[in-house]
């Protein structure tokens, strides 16, 4: 038995260690006594509010010497304004049991934890998860989808790794990661962390575990902060002899044949079914794109883990680029093999899944290829190629009115998500390309069609459907079956000269337009911009909604950008100064580069874009002033879509024209600087895609 002198010894020492802070929802009570904002606070400590936030629901803590800073203010708080009762204490709880994967418990939930504490799965001791309890004082927001739970992957499908150790996970749970190299922490993330996500359709595969490194993490483990030096930022990847390359090699870990870039992939040989293989993020080597996830490199790492947690749990468990993610999702959801008996042996063997795009690449019709493409290169094909691109046609201003001119405002209408809108219920073709010569056109058969529309004549006020500069076409010319069909649709006979077509045809993209489409809406009410809005509620609530979480306004912006840069990603252009024309490049090699598909996509979106502003025309007698890709600009007497949009005496929109609406397809009110700026461009002979920020860049190439 201890000794009274080993007892008091034991307690002296605790009373010598640093104090802790108070529980959550007591630094928010006390920063509220001493009448303080969190704005105030923030300013005070040299940080963002929406960081005093995290402190006060739990979801972060601060680091020395803002930890020291933040416990003096505290003491000095609490001994001005004593509670009058303890605070709950903080227990652990049970990472199966979150409510969400999109934000903390509500205050219902954390009162029914304090009162039946729960254990975590068991996992050695080192790697409990932790969970700082959330403030009561927040509301609860509104709750996420949950996906059903896999006891393989107790803790979520990825992790932020910070310097100290800390692995932040979805839904506020904390890891500890004892690694300190690579190959440490590819083994503890496979063996210890309980990270991973189930596969998105039976016949897929589970998705591999992420973790994301920050600065500090990337250097603990023996990486560089920063890529630097000419030949490592122009690869962006690490040199074959850096050491922690090395360490992995040792290790006898693989590493794919783009090396240890920003998104390294490490792997070894699957055993049967059980994959082996980690997926690391770096951000400090901008492994999440501003352009794609605005603001998420400024955010504390239990920030980013929520943010990049939503978009796992409504998207894809991230791999890359949002371009590389949107890929995947779409083999994710269809996956190329499924399960077959062999008649022979009764054994179960991959065979084709019927919808997919099978195994093997496919090569195009020379039409739908790129000039640098094989087939195009080693047939000598001189017969032209598919130009079905977005809108960028502005209005000649010698067909301008004097009332047009007289109009004190210019007001720009954006399609949400109209690249998705136009991939719903798109038939696609599945099987390789044969020729025709004359066909009888045909709606239903997808595929390229050498075509006359020259002599399709249309008000000179509105662009061409045929073109994206919006201009009349000159004489024969390939499109895509949607384009003729739109030509048939107004009244014209077309009679194709030649034709690709393709036998097989499915809508390969359904999924991935359904899955998409409810994270799109789902992302846009938790932050206020519901379904249910009429008009004007919508358009005020799409002024504010992006000031409401910061978190979410990132998911959304990111599955914005998994739509476009999927879509690029088709028909991905070869890079790297040392390719040669004519060679196969690494692109060429998936069954997914398929740029038939793109340019179907991009034809139902134009032509969708065009109807619209042909109703528009005819229900108003309004005409565009210009229009870039899936945004259009109106005269308009004031300066809201609500001064020019038609409605019907009983107050409800005019079918057929814009709508406004959250839902793909539908209208929202956009800021015509930007757009403006685009229109100058195209008048200087530049691509605004090119130079305009969040343009459509990446439906040209992908990414």
């Amino acid at each position: 038995m201890a000794s009274e002198e080993e007892l008091f010894a034991n307690v002296d020492a605790l009373l010598e260690e640093e104090p802790q802070l108070p529980h959550p929802a007591e630094r928010a009570r006390l920063r509220e006594a001493a009448g303080v904002t969190q704005a105030r606070l923030a300013q005070a400590l040299k940080t963002t509010t929406q960081t005093v936030k995290n402190y006060e629901n739990g979801r972060s803590e601060p680091k020395s010497p803002r930890l020291e800073a933040y416990q003096r203010l505290l003491r000095g708080w609490a001994e001005k304004y004593p509670a009058h009762s303890a605070p709950a204490p903080d227990v652990p709880h049970q990472p199966e049991s979150r409510k969400t994967l999109g934000s903390p418990p509500g205050p219902e939930e954390t009162e029914r934890e304090s009162a039946a504490p729960t254990r975590a799965p068991a996992a050695p001791e080192h790697n409990a998860p932790r969970r700082p309890a959330p403030s009561p004082r927040r509301p609860a927001p509104r709750t996420l989808r949950q996906p059903v739970a896999d006891a393989r992957f107790p803790h979520g499908p990825l992790a932020v790794l910070d310097g100290d150790g800390s692995a932040y996970g979805v839904g506020g749970i904390v890891l500890d990661c004892p690694a300190v190299s690579v190959p440490e922490l590819v083994e503890w993330t496979l063996r210890e962390s309980g990270l991973g996500a189930p596969r998105l359709h039976r016949n897929g595969k589970d998705s591999d575990p992420l973790i994301v490194l920050t600065a500090a993490a990337a250097v603990k483990l023996g990486l560089p902060e920063r890529l630097e030096g000419h030949e490592q930022r122009r690869t962006l990847r690490l040199p074959d002899d850096h050491p922690v390359v090395k360490q992995v090699t040792k290790a006898k870990w693989q590493l794919t044949q783009r090396g240890f870039g920003p998104w390294a992939r490490i792997y070894r040989k699957a055993h049967g079914t059980q994959r082996q293989c980690v997926q690391l993020a770096l951000l400090s080597w901008d492994a999440l794109d501003e352009r794609s996830w605005p603001g998420l490199a400024d955010m504390e790492p239990a920030d980013i883990a929520r943010v990049l947690g939503v978009y796992a749990q409504r998207v894809i468990t991230p791999r890359g680029s949002t371009a590389v993610s949107g890929l995947e999702l779409m083999t994710a959801l269809r996956p190329p093999t499924r399960a077959v008996r062999d008649e022979t042996t009764g054994n179960w063997i991959p065979g084709h899944n019927p919808g997919s795009l099978g195994t093997e690449p496919m090569d195009p019709a020379p039409p739908e290829a790129t000039p640098e493409h094989p087939v195009v290169v080693n047939s000598g094909w001189q017969g032209g190629f598919l130009d079905e691109e977005a809108y960028q046609w502005v209005r000649d201003v010698d067909l301008l009115t004097d009332e047009e001119c007289h109009l004190p405002y210019a007001v720009g209408l954006d399609l949400n998500t109209a690249f998705l809108a136009a991939a719903a219920r798109l038939t696609v073709g599945l099987s390789a390309p044969d020729h025709f010569r004359a066909p009888q056109f045909n709606p239903k058969i997808p595929g390229s069609w050498l075509v006359d529309l020259s002599h399709v004549e249309l008000d000179p006020r509105l662009p061409s459907p045929f073109t994206p500069t919006g201009e009349r076409p000159a004489g024969p010319a390939w499109y895509q079956t949607h384009t003729v069909a739109y030509a048939q649709e107004l009244g014209y006979n077309v009679q194709p000269l030649e034709a690709y077509l393709r036998r097989e045809t499915g809508a390969y993209l359904d999924p991935w337009h359904d899955r998409l489409k409810a994270a799109y809406l789902d992302t846009l009410a938790d932050l206020g911009v519901t379904r249910d809005l009429d008009d004007n509620a919508f358009l005020a609530a799409m002024e504010r909604h992006k000031d409401a979480d910061p978190a979410l306004t990132a998911v959304l912006a990111a599955i914005k950008a998994t739509v476009k840069g999927g879509i690029g990603k088709l028909r991905e252009r070869p890079q790297g100064r040392h390719y040669k024309e004519g060679e196969r490049w690494p692109a060429l090699e998936r069954p997914t580069w398929r740029p038939d598909i793109r340019a179907a996509v991009i034809s139902k979106a134009r032509v969708n874009m065009h109807r619209k502003l042909l109703n528009m025309s005819r229900m108003t007698g309004l005409y565009p002033l210009a229009v870039l890709s899936d945004c259009v600009v109106y005269p308009s007497p004031g300066p809201s879509p609500l001064d020019f949009l038609p409605y019907a005496a009983s107050g409800k929109p005019q079918p057929g024209g814009f709508r406004l609406g959250p839902s793909p397809g539908m209208a929202k009110l956009e800021g015509v600087q930007e757009m403006l700026w685009a229109v100058d461009l195209m008048e200087k002979g530049l691509n605004p895609a090119r130079h305009v920020k969040g343009g459509d860049a990446v439906l040209d190439e992908g990414e």
